[in-house]
């Protein structure tokens, strides 16, 4: 493990300010991407027998959207590391929204298949650039708790966004159907902060006019001398690395149960009994509210607790039995118990691990391997709601489908405790 130097009481109070500035606003940006996302899971609830969307036709193109985000994700990492942040992450933003609300137009399997591939290329690069926003700014010691800030936008994104979605689909703006002013509503927004980060949001410490001179000189000094001691710097360190393909299995196994679940869990909710759609969005709250608690008090933990990838795989095998459970599960009651526990494992694992590879990674590494691991393992964001989706035309039920996400989370718990029998520690 690398020695590290503890930051000083100034320091930390540099790195407290930048928090209170940047992870709110980062934050509130990753809430709307993962929103415009994951909102098909809603609009599914009318939109799929408008448009004649079979399980296995929805899953697929609830999937493929990962497919254009693989393609793209290494280039754009690559991209922003070298126009800057402010520029390309507006650029993502601004035609991630515009095509996102273009699916109101979505007319059948085809068009919903090209339209979500496309979303897939327009948003490639938005994470994993986010990610490599915060190394320029964060220390190694505060990035579980920063991490857990940021990344707390997914679960809030669903819970916030269930009641939300499902409200929209009884709403009819201009004529259109209640999904089809959902796509609209949901996806301008984007547009609009996209254009705000073009004009608001600095590339980095350097640049920050929040900061003083000197503390804008002390960050950075921190940060340049954190960079000396990573392991990885080169492209091709982050790209070939033997940890950073690690790293990308283990984050695959936890995206199939994120977005199995996501895009699913709708769908799933109303199975489970005689519910209106917007009691479906109010039931569905309860999973991923609990879930963002979870994040935040985990991620945290994590800091304390110096051991990453124990702190990693409790959660994962966490998720994993949760899946289980429902899977074995017939009462709607338990069923959601289990759904809760599901959740509550995906999302306190998710801040734990992006400490790991950017304890190794910096430079173009980082920029590269970063973005690798998130295009592979986001990979599983194509497997695991396809999986659910076959499954459930071939069985009639969501309980095998249950126990494939569930294995993907396993197995990404078992790979986070062989890096820890390595001793590779990402405090």
């Amino acid at each position: 493990m690398m020695t590290e130097t503890a930051l000083d009481e100034t320091e930390r109070a540099i790195v407290a300010k930048v928090a209170r500035r940047l992870i709110p606003c980062l934050a509130v940006l990753y809430f709307v991407s993962f929103l415009d996302r994951v909102n098909v899971g809603f609009a599914a609830l009318t939109m799929n027998q408008d448009v004649g969307l079979s399980a296995s036709a929805y899953g697929f193109g609830a999937g493929i959207f990962f497919l254009g985000y693989f393609i793209f994700e290494v280039p754009s990492n690559l991209i922003m590391k070298k126009v800057g942040a402010r520029r390309w992450i507006a650029r993502i933003m601004i035609s991630w929204g515009l095509v996102s609300a273009a699916m109101a137009f979505v007319s059948g399997p085809v068009s919903f298949w090209c339209l979500r591939f496309l979303l897939g290329l327009a948003e490639a690069g938005f994470f994993p650039g986010m990610i490599l926003y915060l190394t320029y700014w964060f220390p190694k010691e505060t990035r579980g708790r920063v991490m857990g800030g940021f990344l707390i936008a997914i679960p809030l994104s669903s819970a916030l966004g269930a009641p939300l979605s499902t409200m929209l689909l009884e709403t009819s703006l201009f004529g259109l159907k209640g999904w089809q002013t959902m796509f609209i509503v949901e996806g301008l927004p984007a547009v609009l902060l996209g254009i705000a980060v073009l004009c608001l949001m600095p590339d980095g410490p350097r640049d920050a006019k929040f900061l003083t001179p000197d503390e804008r000189e002390r960050l950075a000094a921190v940060l340049e001398r954190e960079g000396t001691q990573a392991t990885h710097a080169s492209l091709r360190d982050g790209l070939m690395s033997g940890a950073v393909w690690r790293f990308a299995l283990i984050y695959l196994g936890l995206v199939i149960g994120l977005y199995g679940f996501g895009f699913w869990a709708p769908q799933m909710v109303k199975s489970l009994g005689t519910l209106s759609t917007l009691q479906v969005g109010l039931v569905t709250m309860g999973p991923f509210a609990l879930g963002a608690v979870a994040m935040h008090i985990w991620g945290r933990r994590s800091d304390r607790s110096g051991d990453r990838n124990l702190a990693l795989a409790l959660p994962a095998f966490l998720g994993a039995a949760g899946f289980a459970a429902s899977a074995a599960s017939t009462d709607p009651v338990l069923t959601m118990a289990a759904f809760t526990v599901a959740a509550i494992g995906i999302y306190a694992s998710l801040p734990v691990f992006w400490t790991l590879p950017t304890a190794i990674l910096t430079g173009t590494a980082a920029a590269g391997g970063i973005a690798l691991i998130n295009s592979i393992g986001n990979l599983g964001g194509y497997v695991g709601p396809v999986a659910v989706g076959w499954l459930r035309d071939q069985t009639g039920s969501y309980s095998g489908g249950m126990l494939a996400l569930g294995a993907g989370m396993a197995a990404a718990g078992l790979l986070a405790l062989t890096g820890r029998r390595a001793g590779a520690r990402g405090s």
